[in-house]
């Protein structure tokens, strides 16, 4: 049976809707709370999958959460194996730093729903489902440089660098497109002091939330399903 590591580091941004899809593949999924639970170096390297979570931490914030280094040095090594290996925010960004781009403050909250730009390499990704406009989740301030080797697929105005991919076997996404729009009181209740500081009033992206539930889910099903079975069929000609 195939394994998927899911590395989370706050409750509420869990796998969301790709953890059904995962299931529905045949994957036995496990979540590890990262800074609580110990990195299983072994896991790590084994799993058929890893997916790298969010937080409202930044990237190199190693002083105030040395866990991080331990979980770069991980990502690293996963993407020298070239197994399959998806971030997700925070989780992209330490995929980018793992490559030796850089990270940083982008001096401005990216926080609510808007449409991904893709580029003509996106258009021809799994992130093709997303050229229709739909919007997606944001909700980050920091931003990442594109690691060299990897290829640019999506954009906004306010972040050049929404997501890349490395061959098939690696994808970083900035957004949020795993997110359970059903839970997202769970996020606007966690993140409540970032909205406040940001002056970003919880009832607007409450109210927005219903309608856009259902094709969101649909696009990340989409989406990730594309990625999966792109990852899934590398990960196989590796092991011929």
């Amino acid at each position: 049976m195939k394994t998927a590591l899911a590395l989370r580091h706050v409750p509420f941004e869990h796998l969301g809707v790709l953890e059904p899809l995962l299931l529905g593949r045949g994957y036995t999924v496990r979540t590890l709370d990262v800074g609580v639970q110990p990195l299983p170096a072994e896991a790590l390297a084994t799993a058929d999958l890893v997916v790298v979570l969010g937080a409202p931490i930044g990237a190199f914030d190693d002083d105030l959460y040395p866990f991080l280094r331990a979980e770069t040095e991980a990502i690293a090594q996963r993407l020298a194996a070239r197994k399959p290996l998806l971030g997700i925010c925070l989780g992209a960004q330490l995929m980018a730093r793992a490559l030796g781009a850089a990270v940083a403050p982008m001096g401005v909250k990216e926080i609510g729903f808007a449409p991904l730009t893709l580029t003509a390499e996106g258009a021809a990704s799994p992130l093709a489902p997303l050229a229709d406009g739909t919007p997606v989740l944001h909700w980050h301030g920091d931003r990442f440089d594109l690691p060299t080797g990897a290829t640019r697929l999506a954009s906004t105005p306010v972040c050049a660098e929404q997501a890349f991919a490395v061959g098939d076997y690696a994808l970083g996404l900035q957004c949020h497109l795993e997110a359970d729009l059903r839970e997202l009181e769970a996020w606007l209740i966690g993140h409540a002091a970032e909205l406040a500081a940001a002056g970003i009033d919880p009832r607007t992206l409450r109210a927005q939330a219903p309608a856009l539930a259902a094709p969101l889910a649909q696009r990340a099903h989409d989406v990730f399903t594309v990625w999966l079975d792109r990852a899934e069929a590398h990960a196989a000609r590796s092991a011929a």
